[in-house]
């Protein structure tokens, strides 16, 4: 497994320009490794972290807890995400973040990033800019759930999941981990799961992709895209990824 440091160079360098000063910085950050189940929960809505996670395997999401005890989830994050940066800033956390599936993770102290951030502003920047890419990617999904159909929505969905696994090398030709059931598509999209059985059916049906045991596989990107509106310009990368 790589090491926490790098994971976390690599990711900020796909939006940001860091020197070798402002990765030695990143290097000597204290990280310590927790391990999670699938669906345990690592900070929880009204927590007060005082440290932030990244992700080095698996899959995290976040999502606010309904009265009923449903779910709405709001993003999920891969390798070299830091899912809940806010918790800088911010000194109640408003939801909730849990592994999809087994996942792996780094808590960094808020004070040793602080200090980054005091002697590397460059560093500061790029976390900064991470979040605002965050920021762009709820927009998104804003869009996505309230003004598309249910259709280009799973498709959308699909293509964003697939876009940002390429882009973190974390893709097997043209297939990446996605660990969702169609319940937890169904609670991120607004879907009823008949709703998403029937939509995974067309896309099927299409020969656009196929999605079994926790694997999507991608068999044309072109018509995908398009049948998603899928368009990666939010998610503000210094290159585009080929695809």
């Amino acid at each position: 497994m790589a090491e926490p440091a790098d994971v976390l160079t690599h990711k900020l360098t796909e939006h940001s320009r860091l020197t070798a000063e402002d990765a030695a910085e990143l290097e000597a950050m204290t990280y310590h490794r927790r391990s999670l189940k699938p669906g345990e929960d690592f900070v929880r809505q009204g927590d007060r972290p005082d440290v932030a996670a990244l992700v080095l395997e698996g899959m995290v999401a976040r999502y606010h807890l309904l009265k009923g005890g449903g779910r709405q989830y709001l993003s999920f994050h891969i390798k070299g995400d830091l899912p809940d940066a806010q918790s800088l800033f911010l000194d109640q956390m408003d939801h909730a973040v849990c592994a999809v599936g087994e996942a792996e993770l780094a808590l960094v102290p808020h004070k040793e990033i602080i200090r980054a951030f005091e002697r590397r502003p460059s560093v500061g920047f790029a976390i900064w800019r991470e979040t605002l890419i965050d920021a762009a990617i709820f927009r998104e999904t804003i869009t996505r759930n309230s003004s598309r159909n249910t259709r280009t929505r799973l498709a959308h969905l699909f293509c964003e999941l697939f876009y940002r696994a390429r882009t973190s090398g974390l893709t097997d030709g043209n297939s990446c981990a996605a660990p969702l059931s169609q319940t937890q598509i169904g609670e991120a999209l607004g879907m009823a799961i008949v709703t998403v059985n029937r939509m995974l059916q067309a896309l099927r049906r299409a020969r656009l992709i196929e999605f079994r045991g926790g694997v999507l596989t991608v068999k044309d990107w072109k018509r995908l895209a398009v049948a998603g509106d899928f368009s990666p310009e939010y998610l503000h990368l210094k290159r585009a990824v080929r695809i």
